[in-house]
Formats: structure tokens, C-alpha cells, sequence
């Protein structure tokens, strides 16, 4: 993984122009460069967002967990459970947790475990 210091943080891509990327690519696309992610699997992730991941899993803990897998650091899933207070997209939302918060989250909890 590249230096992180001058890392953008993957909330400042959700739902902004031009991109309008949803959560799962915000998140791998605050990592692009640290992580070697092309655009092109950037744009892949476009599927994930809404609740669409397999099991209704948040799009940006999903792609949380792709980043942390790639680099062979734990998950964080029972994290990011504690904090929104659901891991499933539809629940999530059904305790009034933004959709840009879980964004936060999966982004903070991705920083933690690569320092």
C-alpha cells in the first residue's frame, strides 16, 4: 500500500459530481491510490451501492472488506456493526444512520487498520 498522507476521504466522492458514485466506490475510491484500484473497478462497484451487495450487506463495508482483504489486514465487520448498528443496507437506514455516515465509517475503520 502507497503513503496515505495526502489521501482524499472517500466521502468527499459520495453522490458528487462528476462521478456521483455510490457508497461501495466512494469507498475504493478513497483508496485508489494507496490501493493500485483502477477506474475501471471503480466503476465496477456502481452494482454494489443501494443495498444491491448478495445478503443486503452495506455496499460500504463491503468494499471496506475487499480493501482489507487485498492487504491481508482483519476485517471490520463487528466494528462497523457496533457503531451503525446493523451491517445490512436496509436496516442500516431503518435506524435513521445516513448512508454518507457508513461511507465515513467504512473509511475511518479501513485508515485504522492499514496504520
Amino acid at each position: 500500500m502507497k503513503n496515505q498522507n495526502n489521501r482524499r476521504k472517500s466521502e468527499l466522492y459520495f453522490h458528487t459530481l462528476p462521478e456521483n458514485l455510490n457508497c461501495a466506490q466512494a469507498v475504493l475510491k478513497g483508496f485508489q491510490n494507496e490501493f493500485s484500484i483502477t477506474d475501471q473497478e471503480v466503476e465496477e462497484y456502481r452494482a454494489w451501492g443501494g443495498g444491491r451487495v448478495q445478503g443486503g450487506i452495506c455496499g460500504a463495508l463491503y468494499a471496506a472488506e475487499r480493501l482489507l482483504r487485498q492487504a491481508g489486514k482483519p476485517g471490520i465487520t463487528e466494528e462497523f456493526n457496533s457503531k451503525a448498528g446493523e451491517i445490512h443496507c436496509l436496516d442500516i437506514k431503518a435506524l435513521n444512520f445516513p448512508c454518507i455516515e457508513c461511507v465515513r465509517l467504512a473509511d475511518e475503520l479501513v485508515d485504522k487498520r492499514m496504520k
